[in-house]
């Protein structure tokens, strides 16, 4: 007989991945009382290959897929994502039903030397994954030397202290979330490097259609993140991007209006297009379409048609 009174929770199974869950569950239970929470941890394609650049894997969905299919099998009951790993288009049985509220969105730097970006010594060598920084630094220090950086967030900070590089780049939010008790050297402006569509927040997904989840779940929604991510979202899937193109974007809300910053890279940084929009947050998906669109016309789309080529012949070569 199923225990209407116990809800299962997915997650991937990484230390920040759980942290991140395992407070979701705070908060349901706190917003819920009678119910038990249970977690089910369950392993991504993106878990599973940690020796290639997230650029190289492509298609969409490396860190959900596993878990929207779980969901879809009613093997759990909510899925928690890291906003900025959900695909803009999600499967039709699925629905993100809460985004709760979001921490910093910032990207930050840790360095060997407690440098900032702007005095770290020439040729300095910096670790990340993402495209999206890589072309954001070499805009700014094209002299900087950026080496690849998987792995979870523990395994990155190690690689600090064993790899050969004076800094890595990591999310504040990831950070700030499991209480890291290091140094952080710089707080990267949004004027340097606008972050990941959704970074910072966290989504709860749901199965369409499924009333008791959905109102265990509507106390953990933030209106203003909401629509901030929205915004985000709308422009990102106007762009069509994925990890293989260098797309950062920030929403926030003033009063009744929600203002979106975004930026298109070549992945070398020398050629960018960025811009802004506002608009009433009762229009935040419009307000990011159109300010996607208005981006496209004015140079975005060469910059992403070439990136896209190259990373086909790359492909094409592996």
């Amino acid at each position: 007989m199923v225990n209407e009174k116990q809800i299962v929770v997915g997650s991937r199974g990484s230390k920040l991945a759980l942290i991140q869950t395992n407070w979701v569950i705070s908060e349901l239970k706190r917003l819920n009382p009678g119910y038990e929470f249970r977690v089910e941890k369950i392993t991504t394609k993106g878990d599973k290959i940690t020796d290639a650049p997230l650029s190289r894997l492509g298609g969409v969905g490396l860190f959900t897929k596993e878990l929207e299919v779980a969901l879809i099998d009613k093997k759990i009951d909510i899925a928690v994502h890291s906003a900025k790993d959900v695909p803009t288009e999600i499967h039709e049985e699925l629905i993100i039903g809460a985004t709760p509220r979001r921490e910093d969105p910032r990207d930050v730097l840790i360095s060997s030397n407690n440098a900032t970006l702007e005095n770290l010594p020439h040729g300095a060598r910096i670790g990340t994954s993402s495209l999206r920084r890589r072309a954001q630094l070499m805009a700014f220090r094209p002299d900087l030397r950026i080496l690849d950086l998987r792995g979870n967030l523990d395994t990155r900070l190690r690689k600090l202290e064993t790899a050969d590089m004076e800094g890595i780049i990591l999310a504040h939010a990831g950070l700030l979330r499991m209480n890291y008790p290091g140094q952080i050297s710089q707080v990267i402006p949004s004027d340097i490097m606008l972050p990941a569509v959704g970074q910072g927040s966290l989504c709860i997904e749901i199965r369409k259609n499924d009333p008791r989840i959905e109102k265990i779940i509507s106390g953990m929604n933030d209106p203003q993140t909401r629509i901030a991510v929205e915004a985000e979202r709308a422009l990102l899937a106007r762009l069509e991007g994925g990890c293989q193109v260098p797309i950062g974007a920030y929403a926030h809300i003033q009063g009744d209006d929600v203002h979106l910053e975004a930026i298109i890279c070549s992945v070398d940084g020398v050629k960018a297009v960025r811009d802004r929009q506002s608009g009433s947050v009762s229009q935040a998906e419009k307000t990011g379409d159109e300010l996607a669109q208005r981006m496209l016309e004015n140079g975005g789309m060469k910059i992403l048609n070439e990136i896209r080529e190259q990373f086909q012949k790359t492909i094409n070569h592996i």
